[in-house]
């Protein structure tokens, strides 16, 4: 279930929001934000790379609370920038939602 949620919360709801929010450019808006997954390779500087009780927040480069505010500002600068923003953003959710449900289950 845990996987279900994290592949559909990465893949799925940032298609949603360029749907609700982006209706004329989605396409561009969907795969700019499919893009801010690669904000992931951060993960290959950690040993191990993979830990299942980690939470990526905090814990990766690109994952730090100074990032997530750059991230934020993104969301007020001219599009393209603003869907990276966002995408990064909505990546930095679905990191916390996941650990969240990991620590619950």
């Amino acid at each position: 279930m845990q996987l279900f949620i994290h592949a559909f919360l990465h893949l799925v709801f940032p298609l949603f929001v360029a749907l609700l929010f982006f209706r004329k450019e989605w396409r561009t808006a969907y795969l700019i934000m499919l893009a801010t997954m690669l904000v992931d390779l951060d993960h290959l500087f950690s040993t191990p790379i993979y830990q299942p009780d980690r939470c990526s927040i905090g814990s990766h480069f690109l994952h730090t609370y100074w990032a997530i505010g750059v991230y934020f500002v993104l969301c007020f600068c001219k599009k393209p920038y603003r869907f990276i923003g966002l995408g990064l953003l909505l990546h930095m959710l679905t990191d916390l939602i996941d650990y969240q449900v990991g620590q619950y289950w």
